[in-house]
């Protein structure tokens, strides 16, 4: 029987596939000959002690750091060659800790910004506020909690409206990956249980990957838990089941 909670369906290919990817820096491995498969549709939640290359594995995937070696595919497309700009543009989007907006615009004009057509120098320079461009960042705002804020600075939102909004900018380029590093940082109670409504949603059609501490969050999210340590994978399954791993226990969730 699946790990996977009811609403998850995998299929045969993975979209993404890691495979022996190893980096190092200065002899040290802080990833090491990892192998990791996540499929559509899939909310996969890495966690793991502070060092264990949760946030490198990000960092690799979306070409910010350089693979020593191994393999990154993503729909087919080898991402260890690619740049950055060009893994974006294959579909891969990624959220830091930080929320990276434009506090001094709008909410309106953020999503805006983040509209596919308006990235590239060109494209900036002959942007047509469209109706297809406005009924895009309608709709992000919707589903990002964010609809009555349109018109509302960013840098005037919550801590948690200011990751929302981030993560809207993301959906504006509609990637068919999303990886969020610690999104419920800071967040109210609330403001989290709004976020794990909002990844429930975010999934359907796409594959998000999410690092975080907050083991309730996590369990109101994960189809998948996977349990780095030391560069490696500890341990793979349902929370239940990595809770309950002894050596998960002793090298993570006990201290």
């Amino acid at each position: 029987m699946s790990d996977a909670p009811i609403g998850f369906e995998s299929d045969a290919h993975p979209v993404l596939a890691i495979e022996d990817l190893t980096v190092s820096f200065d002899g040290f491995k802080a990833v090491d000959k990892l192998n990791l498969y996540v499929q559509r549709n899939e909310v996969r939640v890495v966690i793991g002690p502070n060092g264990a290359g949760k946030t490198t594995v990000l960092d690799l995937i979306c070409g910010k750091t350089r693979a020593t070696s191994g393999s990154i595919r993503f729909n087919n497309h080898e991402l260890t060659k690619m740049s950055e700009h060009a893994i974006v543009r294959a579909g891969v989007g990624r959220k830091f800790q930080t929320p990276s907006i434009y506090e001094n615009l709008s909410v309106f004009e953020n999503l805006e910004m983040s509209f596919p057509r308006g990235r590239k120098v060109f494209g900036a320079l002959t942007f047509k506020r469209s109706p297809d461009v406005v009924a895009r960042v309608e709709a992000v705002a919707a589903e990002i909690f964010l609809e009555r804020q349109l018109h509302t600075q960013a840098d005037l939102l919550s801590h948690g409206q200011k990751q929302w909004l981030e993560i809207g900018m993301l959906l504006m380029q509609e990637p068919e990956l999303l990886m969020l590093d610690e999104p419920v940082a800071g967040m109210s109670v609330s403001e989290r249980e709004q976020t794990a409504q909002l990844l429930g949603r975010i999934s359907q059609g796409r594959s998000v990957v999410v690092i975080e501490h907050d083991m309730d969050f996590v369990k109101s999210i994960a189809h998948k838990v996977t349990v780095l340590h030391q560069g490696k994978i500890l341990a793979e399954g349902s929370m239940d089941k990595v809770q309950s791993d002894p050596r998960v226990i002793d090298v993570y969730l006990g201290h």
